[in-house]
């Protein structure tokens, strides 16, 4: 009879039908009494959702003791209940650090160590800790396999409920532990990268410091298996290498990914595709990384992991149909997912409307808290707005959160910098740039610092390799007009004269047409001794800005020196007469969008006694 109900029951389970095998597992448990029974009802009352029921009957046949199975369930009902302080009071906070498994790199360094200090040759207290690691490993040894992944399967839940309470450095602690007790438990990696938690060098070392060669396929008793269980290890490494940041290492990256797609026929799959998308996009290679998550979605619309990093390209290729079409299929069919509000923000922040964006990003992240994005969205709208100091409350969340990106630095730099907070500007920059020294718009920050600091070499370094890369990522010229207009400027101070002239000249030809950029033009042609040249250029100015009070006072020195046929040098008294005043006209009018949908601004802003600096805002 028992043999028979509990076929009943696994095929009731089988087919999904909870409520036959809540019956069926009823009788079988009046039959049994057996805590096996019991636990196995409990995993049926959990998975048809009643949570309550599950942990409640867990508690009524005082299972939360009999092993750590049992406590890992009814500590999930609590989480799925968002009652976080008694899951921990189920869970404990203390991680098993007496099950942490090491890598066999690091164990036979640690062996090694041990045989030094029995010959004497090493400090007896560091020797000692090292002599304590070993014991673990092999007290770890005597644990059951089942209880090994149970119990890190714990620490990964204490890190949910840390993360929860905002604790997010006890979370990382407790996920850490969680993959290095059991390598396997992908989950709580999982939450490692996806929430970025560590920064890419931590990523990396601790990659290395995870013990693969505890997967094992069979009992290892033959060389076979033994075989079998290396090439499992190596699979499982590499899986995990594609998924660390892209900031760092791509060489290693390129040899997982190529390995998985010859050797595993992986070419094709969604996760592979969508880490090659985030390396194309760390690069600030949007097209391609919008092709490969448009052909992710296209095979799979509801792969809601890929949204946002699909998101992310439509907005920096300012693709607003798309994006519009996209965001209402998505508030139709899935409004119970944060990634639908985030692309209705994402749209609203796209075409300007600020206080509609900011309600979306609150509901995300109101939706999922952790959710990186929808909080760097939510405080691009102040940013947008000028809201300087709100959006700096803002991205420092978004720092908190995400630790192991660029880009809540970056844009701390930025908000700093345009509240003229150069020492602060210059440490979030120099933060940001020891991540990723790739980002363009990193780069031209950077250069706009220099140039405050007069340190017009470095900017001048930081400008041109700005504008190296996004020709080498193939980007579009006109976004980075700004870049271009400041190492324009900063030749101009540095009395470069022709290689300033050519820099504002390649700004014309692609589309910056402002008064500013002929001002800068006139100047540098009356440097060179070419008056009627730079009358030309100042007719040019006035053209656009009719009534602007530099390119008037300009144009009649100019005029005059043509007329006299005597040359005319600008000196700096000159040039701190009209330049205060081009710049209150730029910074009162004188905005314009920047590029391709990067949604970045270009101003001239004041930069010192001598200056017409261009540099970005972050309204995105």
């Amino acid at each position: 009879m028992e043999k028979l109900l509990k076929k009943w029951r696994q095929d009731a389970m089988n087919k999904h039908q909870y409520e036959s095998a809540v019956y069926i597992g009823d009788k079988l448990l009046a039959l049994t009494n057996d805590a096996n029974d019991a636990f196995f009802l409990a995993q049926v009352h959990f998975s048809s959702g009643n949570y309550t029921r599950a942990q409640s009957f867990l508690t009524k046949h005082n299972l939360f003791e009999h092993n750590a199975a049992c406590r890992y369930l009814g500590a999930y009902c609590h989480i799925k209940q968002s009652k976080y302080e008694d899951a921990l009071t189920v869970l404990g906070d203390q991680n098993p650090s007496h099950l942490i498994s090491t890598s066999s790199k690091v164990r036979r360094k640690l062996q090694h160590s041990s045989s030094n200090l029995r010959n004497g040759s090493l400090n007896v207290e560091k020797g000692a800790g090292r002599s304590d690691r070993i014991e673990r490993s092999e007290e770890r040894d005597r644990e059951n396999a089942s209880d090994i992944k149970y119990e890190a399967a714990i620490c990964y839940l204490r890190g949910i409920c840390y993360a929860n309470q905002n604790a997010f450095d006890r979370a990382k602690e407790c996920y850490k532990d969680a993959v290095r007790i059991d390598v396997q438990c992908f989950e709580a990696f999982d939450q490692l990268m996806k929430n970025s938690l560590m920064s890419p060098d931590e990523e990396w070392e601790f990659l290395e410091s995870l013990d693969f060669d505890s997967i094992s396929t069979e009992d290892n008793t033959t060389t076979e298996d033994n075989d079998t269980s290396q090439e499992a290890a190596q699979f499982a490494k590499m899986l995990y290498t594609t998924r660390l940041s892209k900031y760092k290492n791509p060489t290693d990256f390129n040899n997982a990914t190529e390995s998985l797609s010859t050797h595993y026929n992986l070419a094709s799959n969604p996760d592979l595709l969508l880490s090659k998308a985030h390396l194309h996009f760390t690069q600030c290679r949007f097209k391609p990384a919008l092709a490969i998550t448009t052909s992710i979605l296209d095979s799979d619309e509801y792969n809601f992991s890929v949204y946002p990093l699909h998101l992310a390209c439509l907005h920096e290729l300012n693709q607003i149909n798309t994006l519009f079409l996209l965001a209402h299929r998505l508030a139709d069919l899935h409004p119970e997912e944060p990634t639908t509000w985030l692309a209705v923000g994402i749209y609203y922040l796209s075409i300007s409307l600020t206080a509609e964006a900011r309600r979306y990003f609150i509901k995300a992240s109101t939706m999922d808290p952790q959710f990186g994005a929808a909080w760097i969205g939510f405080a691009h709208t102040f940013a947008a707005e000028g809201e300087h100091d709100q959006a700096i409350s803002a991205y420092s969340s978004a720092a908190r959160l995400f630790q192991g990106t660029h880009l809540p630095q970056l844009f701390l730099g930025m908000q700093n910098l345009h509240l003229n907070n150069m020492t602060l500007a210059h440490g979030y920059l120099v933060t940001a740039h020891e991540v990723c020294q790739t980002d363009p718009l990193l780069l031209n920050e950077l250069g706009v610092v220099y140039y405050h600091q007069d340190n017009l070499p470095d900017a001048v370094t930081m400008f041109n390799r700005a504008l190296a890369i996004a020709a080498e990522i193939d980007s579009d010229p006109r976004s980075w007009i700004a870049t271009r207009a400041n190492l324009g400027h900063a030749y101009r101070r540095q009395r470069h004269w022709a290689a300033a002239l050519e820099e504002f000249e390649e700004v014309l030809r692609q589309g910056g047409r402002d008064t500013g950029i002929f001002c800068a033009k006139g100047i540098v042609l009356l440097e060179m001794g070419k008056s009627f040249e730079a009358v030309c250029a100042l007719h040019e100015a006035l053209a656009i800005g009719p009534q602007d009070p530099v390119a008037t006072d300009l144009l009649s020195r100019a005029l005059l020196e043509n007329a006299t046929h005597q040359e005319w040098e600008v000196e700096d008294e000159s040039i701190d007469d009209f330049e205060p005043a081009m710049e209150r006209r730029n910074d009162e009018g004188g905005r314009g969008r920047r590029g391709n949908g990067n949604a970045r601004m270009a101003r001239v802003s004041e930069a010192g006694e001598d200056s017409m600096m261009v540099e970005s805002d972050d309204d995105a």
